[in-house]
């Protein structure tokens, strides 16, 4: 498992960790798509909540699973997408790309999970 905290990294940096740990640990994930949705999840902690989040990857035996904890109890809503710049995008596109997502309340904000399964032996 890798965490990583708003303070101490970026968006950016972010997708750079999370290239590392599925080279490393699950090289079957679709890169592209598991660091678009740790962008548009890091980008929404920043925009929607006070800035700070942290961003948990894991390897397990069914699969990956990304999680993001945010300061927000707002959680996030499909709407209709704003081509003026009003965003209404990224969370539909998470859920197309992750094969489940899940939001957990807590207390003091929310936590977005995005996993996606492990290829079967002999799939592909």
């Amino acid at each position: 498992m890798v965490v990583v905290d708003s303070p101490s990294c970026d968006s950016a940096s972010a997708r750079d960790v999370t290239a590392r740990f599925l080279a490393d640990h699950c090289p079957w994930a679709d890169l592209a798509a598991v660091q678009l949705v740790v962008t548009e999840l890091t980008a929404n902690a920043l925009r929607h909540t006070q800035g700070w989040w942290r961003l948990r990857l894991r390897a397990e035996p069914e699969g990956l699973m990304v999680e993001l904890d945010d300061s927000s109890t707002k959680l996030p809503t499909e709407r209709a997408p704003d081509f003026a710049g009003g965003g209404g995008f990224g969370w539909p596109m998470i859920q197309r790309l992750a094969g489940r997502v899940e939001v957990r309340p807590r207390p003091a904000g929310k936590t977005v999970c995005a996993m996606w399964p492990r290829p079967l032996p002999g799939a592909g």
